[in-house]
């Protein structure tokens, strides 16, 4: 085995199986390559995905990326940094915004503040925990917004906080504006992982001012 693949292997865990974990613990035990989640002290690995997942993340990764840059909003993570909500639970999601207050409370390895925005795209081995699990505990600790991107169906979901709770929005709207990261908005047709649009000509279209409106709304 080459020592590329070494350090990719899993190390072994820190406490029995039937032991749960604690944040701590987990990000102890979490190395560099290995993705995973701790999700009510039980660690959960990530496998690869397919291509239409990762079509539709690099997708609104790089458009998210190119719109926070320019609107100097705050930073943007993918998978590769884990987020520790709780005592048990530590998350490396698929895409997650944090204002730039937010950013000054960083850690050196890790993050310890929620989210002010999340996306996931599901497989099928993540589904019941994102729409589930993961589901809960983002809206128990505080993240203002959580996109679900369905790569197969195309069947997305998207929620915003509205009190203690996330609330799905219109499901037939055909353009979706964020509410945690200002004048950001997104089309469904976008997020067509087979063919996804030209993010260039997508950001400037986000970018655009939008004309205001003359008396009556019109």
């Amino acid at each position: 085995m080459s020592k590329s693949a070494r350090l990719l292997s899993p190390p072994p865990l820190p406490r029995p199986r039937n032991h749960l974990l604690t944040s701590e613990e987990f990000l102890d035990w979490l190395q560099p390559g290995i993705r995973a989640d701790l999700i009510g002290g039980e660690i959960s690995m990530h496998s690869p995905v397919q291509l239409r997942h990762a079509n539709l993340v690099n997708f609104m990764e790089r458009l998210l990326a190119g719109y926070i840059e320019e609107r100097d909003l705050g930073v943007l993570h993918r998978e590769v940094v884990a987020v520790r909500l709780s005592l048990r639970e530590t998350f490396m999601p698929d895409l997650a915004f944090f204002t730039k207050q937010q950013a000054t409370r960083f850690a050196e390895a890790h993050i310890p503040v929620a989210p002010t925005f999340v996306l996931e795209a599901l497989s099928p081995a993540t589904v019941q925990n994102d729409t589930r699990r993961k589901f809960s505990a983002y809206e128990l600790h505080g993240v203002q917004e959580y996109w679900i991107l369905d790569p197969q169906k195309l069947a997305h979901r998207f929620y915003r906080r509205a009190g203690d709770m996330f609330v799905e929005f219109p499901k037939d709207a055909t353009r979706i504006d964020s509410a945690s990261i200002p004048g950001f908005w997104v089309k469904r047709a976008w997020l067509q992982p087979d063919k996804p649009p030209a993010v260039r000509a997508c950001l400037a279209e986000v970018l655009k001012p939008r004309k205001p409106r003359g008396r009556g709304g019109k």
